[in-house]
């Protein structure tokens, strides 16, 4: 096995992240929504947890890692309901493929979109499933077929894979999931509340979190990165990569360059069609 440089495997993170994220677009939330999902967030939770089965709110609360306290709760279990996981498993799988053939254009007709699935499939099967909870789920799924959706499975398979991975870095540097959102809306030079992901939370919940890496030494009083925060970042970045790494230790170095190189336009015809 080949063990690769970090800066190549955070380099296949900013490359497989838009293909995988097709799957939170308003095409996959409209195919939630015709099925019964109330709002988006419905069949986000749907969608993204169905891999681990019909477990209790508070086992996906854990998973996720970076949702507020009941944020969960109000879709899980409601969606099961509505849905079972293995519906919303071919919902999200219909709608993801459907949106990324859109977004990519004539590239889905492409030489690359035969070799390119096959190659990141295997790359995303081969990793170790321990301390991965949902990235085991995921691998436990049927690879699809379709060259469109297996590259959209095997994007998921590796992002899953390297979440499972940057949990584990935030839990081993003391960082709980609203903190982790506040150091990245500081890392872009946002308020706590302006960032998107938590400026629904209340204000006092939010001044707490901030007050608290603020005592910790990781926020100055201007609401800016210390020293300290900023290496935190920085280490917890380090990590993430490093314990990604084994996703790919299976690809040769030319194979892995292969890969990548296959990957850049259709990444980057994602991030053109969603800018």
């Amino acid at each position: 096995m080949q063990q690769h440089p970090q800066g190549k495997i955070h380099r296949m993170f900013e490359l497989v992240e838009p293909i995988a994220t097709v799957t939170f677009s308003e095409v996959v939330n409209e195919a939630f929504l015709a099925v019964g999902m109330r709002n988006y967030w419905d069949g986000y939770f749907a969608g993204r947890a169905a891999p681990l089965g019909l477990v209790p709110a508070a086992v996906v609360h854990a998973v996720f890692y970076n949702f507020a306290d009941g944020e969960v709760a109000r879709h899980i279990p409601w969606v099961w309901g509505k849905i079972t996981p293995q519906e919303a498993i071919a919902v999200r799988e219909r709608g993801s493929s459907a949106a990324l053939r859109q977004l990519i254009g004539e590239l889905a007709g492409s030489p690359g979109l035969v070799r390119t699935p096959a190659l990141a499939t295997r790359a995303a099967v081969s990793a170790p499933t321990e301390g991965r909870p949902l990235y085991a789920g995921l691998r436990a799924l049927d690879v699809p077929e379709e060259p469109v959706a297996r590259l959209w499975h095997a994007a998921t398979l590796l992002r899953e894979h390297r979440g499972d991975g940057h949990n584990a870095a935030l839990l081993a540097h003391g960082i709980g999931g609203t903190e982790a959102h506040v150091l990245m809306a500081v890392s872009l030079g946002m308020r706590a509340e302006e960032f998107g992901r938590i400026h629904h939370l209340p204000k006092a919940r939010l001044t707490a979190v901030v007050d608290g890496l603020r005592g910790r030494g990781l926020v100055d009083a201007a609401g800016g990165f210390t020293d300290a925060g900023r290496e935190t970042r920085q280490r917890i970045e380090a990590l993430t990569d490093e314990l990604a790494v084994p996703a790919y230790d299976v690809l040769s170095v030319d194979e892995l360059a292969g890969l990548a190189a296959e990957l850049e336009p259709i990444a980057a015809a994602v991030r053109a069609f969603e800018s």
